[in-house]
């Protein structure tokens, strides 16, 4: 197993199935709107999510339990991993309202970015005629295809999987699938961007500008670059599950990397942004004080290309 101290895995041009490196990220998250969907009073409800993530292995299985049976007697492991549960929810919630938003403002035209094992193509209510761009490596998307369409799920929009990496041509591999660039889109970019190295990230949010028409609107997860929050989180996931989901090794912690924001309100786009812990809070899932050090630090944020 990998040590949690280790430097970066990350090679140009690495590639993953969906139990690997950050493909096993995406299972930990929808691990956590598993537990969510479960729990009592849902913020919200994510009915493939247990599904995608039992289907990688009993281990998996086990971390989307809603009782959290792998930490019993663990009671500070249990409101550790409680915390990160919710943050999951509040993001979730947060992007699905975007959506909401975006698509009663007419859009008709979606692309989530990174989708791995996000179901929203599957489980929101999407107006007529709404066509869903999934843009992921090609194991990921084939794994979450094959799983849902083996538990006879349907999308409920038109649903496109564009099966490219982020650092390759994906424009291109996006327009080939449909997509049409004079069309106001809705972009998603949530928990993608500690992924990329700083350089990536700046060609990204410039690619996205220059295919959003007027009235686009963008929503993106920004993490602090202390990407040590959750530590002890891992630690228990590797400890108690044998499973390695080394978030601090996978991501790029460049010091001089461009804030989102900033980036964003300077190439056109208006931009509204929350603190993750002051989102949580207003949707009555504060962080408590004794556990903020070890809680993920982000900003949830929206903008409009103008």
């Amino acid at each position: 197993m990998t040590d949690l101290h280790s430097p970066s895995l990350r090679t140009a041009g690495d590639s993953w199935h969906i139990t690997e490196s950050v493909g096993a990220t995406a299972l930990a998250v929808a691990a956590s709107r598993a537990v969510e969907t479960a729990g009592p009073d849902p913020l919200i409800r994510d009915e493939f999510a247990a599904v995608l993530v039992s289907s990688a292995g009993p281990a998996w299985a086990r971390l989307a339990d809603a009782e959290m049976g792998w930490l019993d007697g663990d009671e500070h492991g249990r409101r550790i991993h409680r915390v990160g549960c919710d943050y999951q929810a509040v993001r979730t919630h947060y992007f699905d309202e975007f959506f909401g938003t975006a698509t009663a403002s007419g859009i008709r035209q979606v692309v989530i970015l990174a989708a791995g094992l996000d179901s929203r193509a599957y489980r929101l209510e999407w107006p007529s005629g709404t066509a869903v761009y999934e843009i992921d490596q090609p194991r990921v998307l084939e794994y979450k295809a094959k799983i849902l369409s083996s538990h006879g799920a349907d999308p409920a929009a038109v649903r496109h999987a564009v099966a490219v990496d982020l650092r390759d041509d994906w424009p291109a591999a996006l327009t080939d699938a449909g997509f049409d660039p004079q069309r106001p889109t809705a972009w998603l970019a949530e928990g993608l961007l500690a992924y990329l190295p700083s350089d990536a990230q700046d060609r990204l949010f410039e690619m996205c500008t220059a295919l959003s028409a007027p009235g686009s609107q963008l929503a993106v997860e920004a993490f602090n670059m202390k990407v040590t929050g959750n530590k002890q989180r891992w630690n228990r996931m590797r400890d108690r599950l044998g499973l390695d989901v080394n978030v601090e090794a996978l991501t790029y912690q460049e010091p001089h990397r461009s804030d989102p924001a900033q980036w964003l309100a300077e190439h056109g786009w208006q931009v509204d942004s929350v603190d993750n812990h002051e989102e949580m809070a207003r949707r009555g899932r504060p962080v408590p004080q004794d556990l903020i050090d070890e809680a993920i630090t982000s900003r949830l944020m929206r903008g409009v290309r103008e």
